[in-house]
């Protein structure tokens, strides 16, 4: 046997070089949570594979602790969901264009009518079942005013086949408690449902919830919260950190001061300094933004990212960190590096850094608290 062959057995067959800890019993207690501060029927929000989390293990985690409500963005979500909770009622946010009609019936979808178009498109005999989303400030999906005006004076020829089962609105600032938007779109729903045939009502997601008891109404649909992130950054956070992710140290160097790390040579150590490698790069779903500006945790202690961030490795600079070997784990999102924290160094959003969370780390779902 030769070296190398020596060296390669060495290595456990259990070896992961990074990993990707998803806690389903803290999904679970964050959806319980939002029905708590709420007081209202909850739905979940599992759109982009439940927040990049995966879609099958959240969403039966959710089901079997009695979430009867869900929301996706696209038609094909909505299919894929359908077999995982077969009596759950499924929105489907993205409307009823007259082409995605046959899957929705099929599947047992319910569409989320953003305009006067769907509502004719959806439209039937069998007065099939849809939530109608109105515009209230966001300007992006969503009846516009004037084609709310319209379907306000002529109520009962454009529903005539239509079953409104929720009118829904969706909040432009919640993450803002302050925000002078809040109020101003949670009046303008309240006039148009004043106006409107009498159906359940839904505005708040996450942060909404947060803002009170007065922007819940009757269905509320958390997402990120779900995923343990904070809807509302600089406020304390409720929920539970759902998500852990971890990388090996693949090597341990040390490097005289004045020398340089990584490519483009952007970090040059200001001593003589201890470096560790990890494995862990923008491919796993750090963004590359993190280089000399974000952070780790090893053995008690924030180490900080020197140099950029490569495809497969980050480099950290542990010269004040005990005992680094390889095999440690640096933790870039967890307990101590929120998710918030780490948005914050990439220049991004929580949302951004749970979708973009690849599938080459190892996932671990843990199902119990």
């Amino acid at each position: 046997m030769d070296r190398t062959e020596s060296c390669e057995s060495q290595i456990p067959p259990s070896f992961e070089a990074a990993r990707l800890d998803i806690r389903l019993g803290a999904v679970g207690d964050n959806w319980r949570e939002c029905c708590r501060l709420s007081g209202v029927a909850t739905a979940g929000v599992v759109k982009a594979d439940a927040y990049g989390l995966g879609l099958a293990p959240v969403a039966r985690k959710l089901s079997g602790i009695g979430c009867d409500t869900f929301f996706v963005a696209r038609l094909e979500e909505g299919i894929a969901l359908r077999p995982l909770v077969p009596h759950a009622r499924i929105f489907v946010l993205d409307g009823a264009a007259s082409s995605a009609v046959p899957a929705l019936v099929a599947h047992r979808l319910t569409p989320v009518l953003n305009s006067l178009a769907d509502l004719a498109c959806w439209s039937s005999p069998e007065h099939r079942d849809a939530a109608v989303h109105i515009d209230t400030g966001m300007n992006r999906l969503g009846l516009p005013s004037a084609e709310l005006a319209i379907l306000i004076a002529e109520s009962k020829t454009r529903l005539s086949g239509v079953n409104v089962i929720l009118w829904m609105s969706h909040l432009a600032c919640a993450d803002d408690p302050g925000h002078d938007m809040n109020k101003t779109q949670r009046d303008r729903f309240r006039a148009a449902l004043g106006r409107l045939p009498p159906a359940p009502a839904s505005l708040a997601s996450s942060g909404g919830i947060l803002l009170g008891r007065d922007y819940v109404f009757d269905l509320v649909r958390p997402g990120l919260g779900l995923y343990g992130g904070n809807p509302q950054p600089g406020q304390p956070n409720p929920f539970r950190t759902a998500v852990r992710l971890t990388g090996k140290i693949l090597q341990v160097r040390r490097v005289d001061a004045g020398q340089t790390v990584g490519y483009g040579a952007s970090y040059r150590a200001g001593r003589n300094s201890t470096l560790a490698t990890v494995a862990l790069g923008y491919a796993d779903g750090l963004m590359r933004a993190i280089g000399n500006r974000g952070k780790a945790f090893i053995a008690g202690t924030r180490a900080p990212i020197v140099g950029r961030v490569s495809m497969d490795l980050i480099t950290l600079d542990v010269t004040d960190v005990p005992n680094v070997k390889p095999g440690d784990d640096a933790e870039f999102l967890g307990e101590h590096v929120t998710l918030e924290e780490l948005a914050a160094d990439s220049g991004t959003a929580a949302y951004e850094i749970l979708t973009s969370l690849s599938r080459r780390a190892q996932r671990r779902y843990e199902a119990a608290r």
